[in-house]
């Protein structure tokens, strides 16, 4: 299974990213990803990099009058280096004292996107703080894209790109194989490009987490998809006294809740697309439920368990 873990799982409950928040978050996370490798599932796991990367900004902002600011794929590189071997260090504990001992790698992964991508020509993927106009003129002198937001200030906008491919995908493979737990393509992968040359190279983007692990999952051949948050189930009618918890249900049922407009796209909107296209794409189930109820979750007991059922085996 591949195991999307959300941005919440990488802070502290009061949504902290100092770092001692960050790695109780982490040992936490890591102790219920454990539960599932003592459980005898092969696992992989995906993260977000949504603080992480935040702090390198303001580092960015801060610093953009002295020293020329570390552009995304970079931010993307470093936050899964630290996220990476955070994970190694707690995971490797956890499954120690379930006398589960494996071995874990953390991959530092590229994801590839494509050069024509609209996202590059009209970027609108919001990202850092608001900042007064004379402020972000440091950073738009060295390259960056502002946008004027009113009253809340200037704010950078970025290129959200579609994941195509990633590209440590067979090394990773190799990793299982070998009887690894894995951690890949945090923050959605290191954005990158192709050339005609055939050689790649970062570019400033985001790339949606959630699709990429969808993405990932289907290239490893998962038979599940679970993308952790801090909710147990997806919500419909939700802030409406109609609102309910979706349970288990049909991919043609929750593409119907999709189309309804059910799910906002700034949180619930990309975890179910994510969802909707691993098991469109043949996966077998996708999951969305809280991290604390990633075993009940895969026993049934709790979640939104999204089945097709031409693909049960």
């Amino acid at each position: 299974m591949l195991v999307a873990l959300g941005g919440n799982a990488m802070t502290g409950p009061d949504g902290s990213a100092t770092p001692k928040a960050q790695r109780a978050a982490i040992a936490e996370a890591s102790r219920h990803l454990a539960d599932l490798v003592a459980a005898g599932h092969e696992v992989v796991v995906t993260h977000g990099n949504g603080p992480q990367v935040g702090n390198l900004l303001v580092k960015n902002e801060l610093a953009a009058a002295v020293v020329p600011p570390v552009p995304l794929d970079w931010c993307g590189a470093q936050t899964q280096g630290t996220i990476g071997f955070t994970l190694l260090d707690t995971l490797e504990a956890a499954l120690a004292e379930r006398d589960a001992a494996r071995p874990v790698a953390a991959l530092v992964s590229r994801t590839l996107v494509d050069a024509d991508d609209p996202g590059f020509t009209h970027p609108t993927k919001p990202v850092g703080r608001f900042l007064p106009r004379e402020q972000a003129q440091a950073l738009i002198d060295h390259g960056e894209r502002w946008e004027d937001r009113g009253e809340k200030g200037w704010r950078r906008v970025v290129a959200s790109p579609e994941p195509i491919e990633v590209l440590e995908t067979h090394t990773l493979l190799t990793l299982l194989g070998a009887g690894y737990v894995v951690v890949a393509a945090g923050g959605g992968g290191i954005p990158v490009v192709r050339g005609a040359d055939g050689a790649v190279q970062g570019v400033e983007a985001v790339i949606d987490k959630d699709l990429t692990a969808a993405l990932l999952a289907r290239a490893v051949d998962a038979d599940v998809l679970v993308i952790a948050t801090d909710v147990a189930h997806a919500v419909a009618a939700w802030g409406t006294p109609d609102a309910h918890d979706i349970g288990r249900v049909t991919l043609a049922e929750m593409e119907a809740y999709a189309a309804e407009g059910h799910f906002a796209s700034g949180s619930m909107g990309p975890k179910v697309e994510a969802a909707l296209r691993f098991v469109r794409g043949g996966g077998r189930r996708s999951i969305i439920t809280a991290l604390d109820q990633l075993a009940p979750a895969i026993d049934g007991q709790v979640g939104t368990v999204i089945e097709n059922p031409q693909t049960e085996r």
